[in-house]
């Protein structure tokens, strides 16, 4: 694997509501694979983010009552489309979401490379 000329800052996505009938602790289990995954990606030496992890606290925040929520709709997918146009790229991880496949496909259009297992990614140095 050739090194990255620099450390990529790479966007976690996968499922977080499919498949859990919004049960919490399968919510927890879907964040909990993202957050392992991003901390393999900054043990290669890359910058790991998830969208989960900067709106939640604001969905929080703005009093959500939880997913599916009208604050939710209006935060949660936003905070991961915005920052997606500042990563390099994107991870895509787990099964079926529709979300996280919004995410891959903005990627493509931004010109962004998507991998979908962390060993697909070059070194960082």
């Amino acid at each position: 694997m050739t090194p990255a000329p620099r450390p990529l800052m790479i966007l976690v996505a996968g499922p977080y509501r499919s498949g859990t009938g919004d049960d919490p602790a399968k919510l927890d289990a879907n964040v909990r694979a993202m957050n392992e995954t991003a901390l393999a990606l900054f043990r290669a030496g890359h910058l790991p983010v998830t969208g989960e992890a900067l709106a939640l606290p604001l969905l929080e925040t703005a009093g959500s009552a939880g997913p599916g929520d009208p604050l939710f709709e209006e935060i949660f997918h936003p905070v991961a489309e915005r920052l997606l146009a500042r990563c390099d790229a994107v991870l895509r991880i787990g099964g079926p979401s529709e979300g996280a496949d919004r995410m891959v496909a903005q990627a493509r259009a931004q010109g962004a490379d998507v991998y979908t297992a962390v060993h697909e990614l070059p070194a960082a140095r």
